[in-house]
């Protein structure tokens, strides 16, 4: 009982079990699908490749020619008066490009001019013939010539491969990336035209959290036994259950939570009626068993006398042998306990006569039940606020209408279009015919590289079947064909270099001309946005020529700063011009839409019944107990007066020693009268002194039950009326408390669903629908396929090609000097080794024969 006191005690210091919110299931994030990505510009990137130092090498040479800065002044001057345009400001910025036109043109000059004079020579058979004199160094220099014109192919033939990699890698990005430039501007074109059909997709995904809190709302019902029912109730109380539905889960909770506080009162209650009743009995019990005990005292008191004096008579007779030991005990043969004199209770029992006036059995049964309808009757009460927050989503659904009503984009967007649309006309026929020369350009290298090849080609065949005929010929002067053969591949091979050589030159220098100044004055400034510095600046663009008012851009903008806040994730009408401003933000917070059912949920009270643990017959019922004297009466006369035996010495111990005595008498009549009074004496014992021991235990029974009862009833009963009234007044109390923390969190729960779908709007309009980003996006794709993709194997193309053509003039070194050695030599002159002299003799006639 004491532990009950303490959980009860601890309930009613805690009104709910838990203040906390329930953690909401894995649903709780809402999934939001069908977004507006179909009409998106997909990023480029820079991809790492093999030929990356090659492109690093190529812009560090391009930074050494071009080392001047943005000509700002001159730019302003060739948009704004082209007329006024100096020669002497173009050549003093391309200075770097000056100076590489004029090698380029000494080595057209120049090459070709040599070829010519190389031709007469070897028409007067100058170059290009035969070793005059053979010496000890012709197979050291021989070898060295051979390594420089074998170093000199390699490098040419690393060179020419570079030149078609890059070329082709030219030619596979050349049109894809021409072809990005329409595909990207009709992209941006259906971007803006899509905008209002992407909001309102957006706003028709407000479906989502709708049918989520409706679903909150409502829930799904089922039915089954209530797991717990207070003590001793025999009643199974059927509550239906709702996995999701609000009035039934907050019916439920308020009974979990009250249910312990509840059931213990219950419990400690019907301790209180089983005392009454069971008191009630013991008193009559022991009422009724005094009083009988009382009576038979007094009807076996004149009879126990009449026996002892009989008996002591008998045994004090001489002609009684051995009777003497047994005559003290005979003489103490008297009443012992005396019940008339303990204290009645007869006051006790009218003080409670008619108890208990009230059913307690019933009482509590119907306060258990009605504690248990307490999620039914929750279900009722919120049936028609449920309604409301129906109308209120309604509501809600046609305020966020009010966000694709009130987009101010469409009109501010038809600038951007036009422009859009006209960039994309005027570049088709530029694009056309930069496709054209790019066709051209891969033809010529594609041509001129296999003439190189061709080169390398006779370079090799003309070493290999030199160097053969070296190794086959006995005589250096002696004539071999496959030497011979190979000094003419060699002067076949000088004879291409020196013919095709002003071709490579011109072309390299055409292809350079344009890729470096791409590098240097458009990628260069394009990465540090010195581009758009320069675009910002006023006065830098002519008038036709604004972009932003082309683009409607802010006054306070410009291309610069739209770029930046157009990467960083901005919307369009946070960069565009409008009328009046548009904060998005503003229009996104939650209580805009989810004041009415928050305000709703919040005002919301309900009277979920008047749980009656304890009727008013009920407790005057235990205050009468209470009252009663059960605890004054002296239960420790009942037990003194109980210790005592109902006659002093054992009836049944004094006839089996008369019995005794029987056997031992020689006197037959003494004999007999020993018997009888042994009879006399079981008869006694049997027919009144065992019934009254019976009445005795009885007696026993109650009062042990009313002195263990009586020192605690009063308290006991002081506190469970004190308990009942408590748990009475506090279950309405409590029940609020709860409804409100179960209202509260739902209202939080579905609050998020409110900010998830708000957030969700915002990102998706700022990052996909009416984002800024694809300008942004389309701006860097074009350095990536400008710069990236074109430029960088543009400019190793003609890289590579220069090197293969300034390499051909030591290769046409090395090749005419290698000639010499691979043809016999002229004249075998004596060297001044003594070992070597081989003197001419004319061979003598000694005999004539006619």
């Amino acid at each position: 009982m004491r532990a009950v006191g303490l959980l009860l005690a601890w309930a009613l210091l805690h009104p709910s079990a838990s203040q906390q919110c329930h953690p909401s299931s894995p649903g709780g994030v809402l999934r939001f699908t069908d977004r507006h990505a179909e009409i998106r510009v997909p990023a480029l990137h820079r991809v790492p490749s093999s030929l990356d130092p090659l492109y690093g090498l190529v812009r560090r040479c391009l930074d050494l020619i071009q080392q001047n800065p943005l000509p700002t002044e001159l730019l302003r001057t060739a948009l704004n008066d082209p007329g006024s345009v100096r020669t002497s400001q173009v050549v003093q910025y391309e200075l770097g490009y000056v100076v590489c036109a004029a090698v380029a043109l000494l080595f057209t000059v120049a090459v070709p001019v040599a070829g010519m004079c190389f031709c007469y020579c070897r028409s007067r058979r100058r170059c290009g013939g035969r070793l005059r004199a053979h010496r000890r160094s012709l197979g050291c220099r021989r070898r060295c010539l051979l390594a420089c014109l074998s170093f000199t192919s390699l490098v040419i033939l690393i060179s020419v491969t570079c030149a078609f990699v890059t070329s082709q890698r030219v030619k596979g990005q050349m049109e894809p990336g021409l072809g990005a430039v329409p595909s990207t501007l009709r992209t941006l074109r259906q971007h803006l035209a899509n905008v209002p059909q992407g909001v309102q997709m957006v706003v028709d995904k407000f479906e989502v959290p709708r049918k989520q809190i409706i679903s909150d709302l409502a829930g799904k019902y089922g039915a089954g036994q209530h797991p717990e029912l207070a003590p001793g109730m025999d009643e199974a109380v059927t509550v239906p259950r709702c996995l999701t539905g609000l009035s039934r889960s907050v019916g439920l909770s308020i009974h979990g939570q009250l249910k312990a506080m509840t059931y213990a009162a219950l419990e400690d209650l019907q301790d209180r009626a089983g005392d009454l009743q069971t008191s009630l009995h013991h008193l009559q019990i022991l009422h009724r068993t005094a009083r009988a005990l009382a009576a038979a005292r007094a009807e076996l008191e004149p009879a126990l006398r009449e026996r002892r004096h009989r008996v002591v008579a008998l045994l004090d007779d001489p002609r009684c042998t051995s009777c003497a030991s047994v005559l003290g005990r005979a003489q103490g043969l008297e009443l012992g306990a005396d019940y008339g004199k303990v204290p009645s209770v007869e006051k006790v029992l009218k003080a409670l006569a008619g108890l208990p006036r009230s059913d307690f059995a019933e009482m509590i049964r119907q306060g258990n039940g009605t504690f248990n309808s307490i999620p039914e009757l929750a279900v009722e009460r919120m049936a028609q606020v449920i309604q409301d927050l129906r109308g209120d989503l309604a509501r809600a659904a046609e305020k966020v209408q009010s966000i694709a009503d009130g987009f101010p984009l469409p009109d501010y967007t038809r600038p951007v279009s036009k422009a859009l649309l006209k960039a994309e006309e005027r570049s088709q026929p530029y694009l056309r015919e930069v496709e054209r020369f790019e066709r051209y350009r891969w033809i010529a290298g594609t041509v001129l590289c296999s003439i190189i090849l061709l080169i390398l080609a006779c370079n090799v065949t003309g070493m290999a079947l030199g160097a053969y005929g070296l190794s086959k010929r006995e005589d250096p002067s002696d004539y071999e064909c496959r030497g011979e053969a190979g000094a003419k591949f060699l002067l076949v091979g000088v004879g291409l270099a020196f013919l095709f050589s002003w071709l490579l030159i011109l072309l390299v220098f055409a292809t350079f001309l344009v890729g470096g100044n791409i590098q240097t004055l458009v990628c260069r400034n394009w990465v540090n946005h010195e581009i758009y510095k320069f675009i910002d600046t006023p006065g830098n663009l002519p008038p036709s020529m604004n972009i932003t008012h082309q683009l409607n851009l802010r006054r306070d903008s410009n291309l610069s700063s739209a770029y930046r806040e157009c990467k960083s994730g901005a919307g369009l009408w946070e960069v565009l011009q409008l009328d009046r401003s548009y904060d998005l933000d503003e229009h996104l917070k939650t209580p805009k839409y989810a004041a009415d059912f928050q305000k709703r949920l919040g005002d919301f009270t309900a009277n979920l019944g008047e749980v009656r643990l304890l009727r008013s017959e009920g407790r005057q019922d235990l205050e009468t107990f209470a009252r009663s004297g059960v605890d004054e009466v002296d239960y420790g006369r009942y037990q003194e007066e109980m210790k005592n035996p109902v006659v002093q010495t054992s009836l049944p111990g004094l006839a089996r020693n008369l019995e005794g005595l029987q056997k031992m008498q020689r006197n037959s009549t003494v004999a007999g009268r020993l018997a009888a009074e042994a009879r006399a004496l079981w008869h006694m014992q049997n027919s009144t002194v065992q019934s009254q021991e019976a009445l005795v235990a009885k007696l026993g029974e109650s009062v042990q039950f009313l002195s263990r009862l009586a020192p605690h009833l009063k308290e006991r009963v002081k506190r469970t009326l004190a308990t009942t009234a408590s748990v009475e007044a506090r279950l309405p109390v409590q029940a609020q408390q709860i409804l409100r923390q179960e209202l509260g969190c739902f209202t939080r729960k579905e609050l998020r669903y409110f900010a998830q779908y708000l957030n969700w709007v915002g990102q998706t309009l700022r990052e996909d629908v009416a984002s800024c980003q694809p300008l942004a996006t389309a701006l860097d794709n074009g350095r990536v396929i400008l710069c990236d993709r074109i430029a960088d194997p543009w400019n190793a193309f003609w890289f590579s090609l220069g090197c293969c053509t300034f390499f051909l003039i030591p290769n046409i070194i090395f090749a005419v000097r290698l000639t010499k050695h691979f043809r016999p030599i002229r004249n075998r002159l004596i060297s001044t080794g003594s070992e070597e002299t081989c003197p001419f003799h004319i061979p003598r006639v000694t005999a004539l024969k006619l």
